[in-house]
């Protein structure tokens, strides 16, 4: 009976640690977000739970080790809005969901996504703040929020992230005023556009958000 029970926890083994088993977490949050999702045109109808992790699917990217590190959904007529589950896509690198009809609430759990490279998300209907979690994503290089419907200001601890090329909140409801220090002191005013904001703070002062 030992070699039969040697033979056993090998395969048991083998599967807890084989690499493409453990995207299942990963295959796991891309489906609970497509039941969040309505996609009249079939465009996630690849997305199969029953496969042994989703980097066949349409739309989605795995690296090597079949990890999810693209999610391209952007100008596919979808709606709906987005959930906690994100997180679990913890080597994400790109989000783009860009041109659709999604809204709701950005989740403050995109923060936890540390391999973040890119998130746009603009062209939606998002509303509410913007999460003062997004200055957890130390990688962000390029972070797309325009044409939506966000409101609040924008998040001072968003000046930490050093990498960020690309910040556009224009055609928003944000109100307060416009960070400077950091990357802030680089990006063009057309980034800020159409909202209610009071202009650049003044550098030494405490910054208040009038109107907000």
């Amino acid at each position: 009976m030992a070699p039969l029970s040697l033979l056993s926890f090998s395969f048991s083994f083998l599967f807890f640690f084989s690499p493409s088993l453990c995207t299942n977490s990963e295959g796991n949050a891309l489906h609970a977000l497509r039941s969040r999702f309505s996609d009249p045109t079939n465009v996630l109808q690849s997305w199969d739970p029953t496969l042994v992790n989703p980097c066949t699917w349409f739309h989605v990217t795995c690296d090597s080790n079949n990890h999810v590190v693209r999610l391209d959904l952007g100008n596919s007529n979808i709606s709906g809005s987005l959930g906690p589950e994100l997180a679990q896509l913890k080597h994400l690198q790109y989000l783009e969901l860009y041109r659709n009809n999604i809204g709701g609430k950005i989740p403050k759990e995109l923060g936890k996504l540390k391999n973040l490279v890119s998130m746009d998300l603009y062209d939606n209907k998002f509303e509410g703040e913007i999460p003062k979690s997004l200055a957890k994503l130390k990688s962000l290089r390029f972070l797309r929020l325009n044409n939506n419907k966000l409101t609040g200001s924008i998040p001072r601890e968003l000046a930490k992230l050093k990498d960020l090329k690309v910040f556009d909140v224009s055609n928003n409801d944000l109100c307060g005023t416009i960070p400077v220090d950091g990357p802030f002191a680089t990006f063009p005013m057309e980034s800020f556009e159409h909202n209610r904001l009071n202009g650049p703070e003044l550098k030494g002062l405490v910054p208040y958000d009038f109107g907000c």
